[in-house]
């Protein structure tokens, strides 16, 4: 519902149309809660969905093919549908206009046509995406992807032929030639890490801090065809934006000791620390933008007019103040089935779910989940793909 305001008397009205966006507003549920759809034998990451209420993820299995699984919303179970060849460890997963799943590798991303009765085996679509994560497809059928933990902050983009384009950076967290920057500190300790900072991720048990420098990890393009990108270590989301020929528009080069076609930092839509930690992203048809926040156990909204909103964080427990007992376990890739939101949980070692030891699911098995919120979407998600 818009609210109007008049201005010193005269007759002038303004209409703002985010009185729904208010902090657990109408929009979005109050009091959130969430259960556990499914358990895992094996690692998972990425999350996506069908138009017949069906779930997709794959597993990450160590030295043999890694299952991809359909699971049904309304009657889970792990239905093999496919498999990635070994060595294996996809994380971002994605359809496209003709039910083809996609996946990403380590620096490749493989395709497959899901069969549960002979579940195939997928093939190369292309290489040359070293980090390769988060998927997205546009409305030309372009395949994008950002390159994950090598931290450089990368953007490729995947014609329906399978060639590869670097289109742009996000900037990472520093400008030295370790992140493809172009500077070198002379007299300094790491001389190739060149001039910025590093967030690092308390406790942890290695010398050195746990560092995060993953800047473009999940994507998600909107019905205009702008692309958002997920900023782990800043805790932001980026908004790029192309002309109707798909050609880049916003601006890049504004920092000449970064690489060439790295975005200027005015392409930031939104930065907050209530995201600190976003991993995957979603969108719902009304543009708001929903992440899982895997440092913090949390699940936050963007709004389209960039409010942020916290749906729901794991509560303290009472006996040691740790967030590390669930529901969420380091919520990684967040999914919009219609009125259903559910996310994957990895149960990573680090920030608000360490020690991982805790919770529903432990290193010795189950060792990751599907939890699902409980109550319904206001909004249904953005219908995929676009």
């Amino acid at each position: 519902m818009n609210k109007c305001f008049t201005l010193l008397g005269l007759s002038l009205f303004l209409c703002t149309a985010w009185a729904d966006d208010d902090h657990h507003g109408a929009r979005f549920p109050r009091d959130a809660t969430f259960t556990t759809l499914i358990v895992t034998p094996i690692g998972i990451e990425g999350l996506t969905g069908d138009d017949a209420g069906n779930l997709y993820t794959t597993g990450r299995l160590a030295g043999a093919p890694c299952p991809v699984w359909r699971i049904s919303a309304a009657v889970p179970a792990l239905v093999t549908v496919g498999f990635v060849p070994p060595p294996c460890s996809p994380s971002g997963i994605a359809f496209n206009h003709r039910g083809d799943l996609f996946l990403s590798d380590a620096d490749k991303v493989w395709t497959l046509t899901p069969n549960a009765i002979t579940p195939p085996t997928a093939t190369i679509y292309a290489s040359g995406v070293p980090g390769t994560n988060g998927l997205a497809f546009d409305r030309s059928g372009n395949l994008w992807t950002g390159d994950g933990t090598t931290g450089q902050g990368r953007v490729w983009k995947i014609t329906p032929a399978g060639i590869v384009t670097l289109e742009f950076r996000v900037p990472p967290m520093r400008n030295g030639t370790v992140l493809g920057g172009d500077i070198s500190v002379t007299g300094a300790a790491e001389p190739a890490q060149g001039v910025g900072r590093q967030a690092r991720t308390y406790p942890h048990t290695a010398a050195g801090g746990n560092p995060q420098d993953l800047v473009a990890n999940g994507l998600a393009f909107n019905t205009e065809g702008d692309l958002f990108i997920a900023d782990t270590a800043r805790g932001a989301i980026w908004k790029v934006e192309f002309d109707r020929h798909g050609n880049l528009k916003s601006q890049t080069d504004c920092d000449s000791t970064f690489a060439e076609k790295t975005l200027c930092l005015d392409n930031i839509f939104v930065a907050h620390p209530l995201l600190d930690g976003t991993d995957g992203i979603a969108l719902d048809r009304a543009g708001n933008i929903w992440n899982s926040a895997n440092e913090r156990n949390a699940i936050v909204v963007v709004t389209q007019h960039r409010r942020v909103v916290e749906i729901f964080r794991n509560p303290p427990d009472a006996l040691t103040g740790l967030r590390n007992t669930g529901p969420l376990e380091t919520p990684t890739s967040p999914f919009l089935l219609g009125h259903l939101f559910c996310t994957a949980n990895s149960d990573g070692n680090r920030r608000d779910n360490f020690p991982n030891t805790g919770g529903e699911v432990k290193p010795t098995g189950p060792v990751a989940k599907i939890s699902c919120m409980d109550q319904r979407l206001r909004i249904p998600g953005l219908r995929l793909p676009l």
